[in-house]
């Protein structure tokens, strides 16, 4: 369930009622007239299913609510009530299968950005990664790849591919250019450092290093396994499945790529920058090519079949006798 709160000019809140009396999926309504002081109008609060949410936002904003008032939607992580499983039983479909095009719209668009908590983690992850291959640690290279934070700006990118938001494709791939260039630089730097002090020399990168070598010979797998985390990264992220978001960063290669790439730069291996770039440059493409058709996918079925049990699509789809049937 997902509880909004509206501010709503008084001269719109009959009609906003109205509405969400009768919309499915909606309850534990309230209204408060002349409660709200800035801006100032009444305050409607209720509960909806998540399934039903795009609607009841859509018919929100057409009131124009999100300009002459507001419109504030939160998480509910517990409900008690009968009336809320009542009404996400009304509600079409499932609500991991639902998709709040709002909530994505805005959490894409925060991510797109170029933060310093962003630069900070990919920089530390793509050192963790760097280390963890000089010490021969699968540990620390799946320990860097968990903490970058790279998925954020691909999934913005994907988000602004399938809508046609150039500017915010623009923005997100701005930033996952800053943030490796940047990870890169700083990285090298302290590779550079660390070959003055004596600490290593350029036969660590070439010697004992048959169990990271995937990293910079990427192949037709690689690829594969861009695709399939990036679908699951979109999926993951839609269904608000964080622990399934983890395994995404587990199961691609940018950030070592990215931390093996310094490694050859300060050592003068230039063949292996060649391959890890080019591994990075896969894992990022196969990533959004996938992330995007995969909402382009959840779009299409949720406006076709939403309103179906997931029995009846199935039995639709094996060409099978459909609800009327």
């Amino acid at each position: 369930m997902l509880h909004i709160r509206v501010i709503s000019p008084a001269s719109l809140t009959g009609e906003a009622v109205s509405f969400l009396e009768k919309a499915t999926g909606v309850t534990n309504l309230v209204t408060l007239p002349g409660a709200a002081r800035k801006p100032e109008g009444d305050l409607l609060l209720f509960d909806v299913a998540r399934e039903a949410a795009n609607d009841v936002i859509r018919h929100l904003k057409q009131l124009r609510l999100n300009v002459v008032g507001s419109i504030s939607v939160g998480h509910i992580d517990l409900s008690l009530s009968e009336a809320a499983a009542r009404a996400e039983e009304e509600a079409p479909g499932e609500s991991d299968d639902a998709v709040v095009w709002e909530a994505l719209a805005r959490r894409v668009s925060q991510e797109s950005r170029v933060t310093w908590a962003y630069l900070a983690f990919l920089a530390i992850a793509v050192q963790i990664t760097a280390i963890g291959v000089l010490v021969d640690s699968t540990i620390l290279i799946v320990g860097g790849m968990v903490l970058g934070p790279e998925f954020g700006p691909v999934s913005a990118v994907c988000f602004g591919l399938l809508n046609g938001r150039w500017r915010l494709v623009a923005q997100a791939s701005r930033t996952l250019v800053i943030g490796f260039t940047l990870a890169i630089a700083i990285t090298l730097a302290c590779t550079a450092v660390s070959r003055g002090l004596g600490w290593l020399d350029y036969q660590m990168l070439l010697e004992g290093h048959e169990e990271v070598q995937f990293i910079v010979k990427p192949d037709r797998w690689s690829f594969i396994v861009a695709l399939l985390a990036g679908a699951a990264g979109v999926l993951s992220t839609t269904a608000g499945k964080s622990s399934a978001l983890i395994g995404v960063f587990i199961s691609v290669t940018t950030v070592p790529a990215a931390g093996y790439a310094a490694l050859a730069l300060a050592l003068g291996q230039w063949e292996e920058v060649g391959g890890s770039v080019t591994q990075l440059a896969v894992n990022i493409t196969g990533m959004i090519i996938s992330g995007t058709a995969t909402l382009y996918l959840q779009r299409f079925l949720w406006s076709r079949y939403g309103r179906q049990a997931p029995t009846q699509l199935m039995r639709h789809l094996r060409g099978g006798p459909g609800p009327e049937g």
